[in-house]
């Protein structure tokens, strides 16, 4: 029997990798790339979640709309729920604190740093984005549904970012099947050491997943 899984996807991820590879990610045809990963795992799609964060309409309202176009599309695919947050600003703490530890690795000399300091603190109004709380998503989702639910007995995670090792190990000793997936570029080793992975490779997978190889 097949065995059902949930697919969760570090959109993010994702998304930069494949930009590394020369590949446009809104080319990419989810459905068929998500099924192709569940045939090599001999699994079926239960439900897929992909994660991403949403720009502020501030930084460009183009930009803005772009993306939640982009986003629009892969909430459409059947099975598929997006799950997305808001990018989060850094405060001026948190500026202020960034800028000093990279002032310290620097090993200026006395003459230097108070210069650069000086220019750090003019620089310090620029606003910064940064992506808070996905991974943290993931995770909860993925114990939920894996665990406390106890309706699935195996997951597969597209994503590259070794922080996951500590959670995914959580559900391998619960006697549950963890699967990760990734594309070549950005691939955690410990990932790829401690689960049962499947490296996409441009060549063997992601040609076959554009959109335009179905228009055809």
């Amino acid at each position: 029997m097949v065995k059902e899984v949930i697919v969760l996807i570090d959109g993010n991820n994702l998304y930069h990798n494949l930009k590394v590879m020369h590949i446009k990610p809104s080319e990419l045809d989810f459905d068929k790339f998500v099924k192709y990963i569940c045939k090599h795992f001999d699994c079926s799609l239960k439900e897929a979640k992909y994660y991403n964060s949403i720009p502020d309409i501030r930084e460009g309202k183009a930009k803005y709309y772009k993306h939640m176009s982009y986003m629009s599309e892969i909430g459409k695919i059947p099975k598929f729920i997006l799950r997305l947050r808001k990018l989060q600003t850094s405060s001026t703490y948190e500026l202020q604190k960034e800028k000093r530890a990279i002032l310290e690795n620097l090993e200026l000399c006395n003459v230097c740093k108070p210069i650069m300091k000086k220019m750090c603190e003019d620089c310090i109004g620029r606003v910064k984005m940064k992506e808070k709380g996905i991974d943290v998503m993931i995770v909860v989702d993925m114990i939920n549904a894996v665990l406390i639910d106890d309706k699935t007995i195996a997951c597969i995670l597209i994503s590259g970012d070794g922080d996951f090792v500590p959670a995914l190990e959580i559900l391998k000793k619960k006697n549950r099947e963890v699967f990760s997936a990734s594309v070549v570029w950005g691939y955690a080793r410990n990932l790829r050491q401690h689960f049962d992975c499947f490296i996409i490779n441009k060549k063997g997978i992601i040609e076959n997943c554009l959109k335009e190889k179905l228009e055809k």
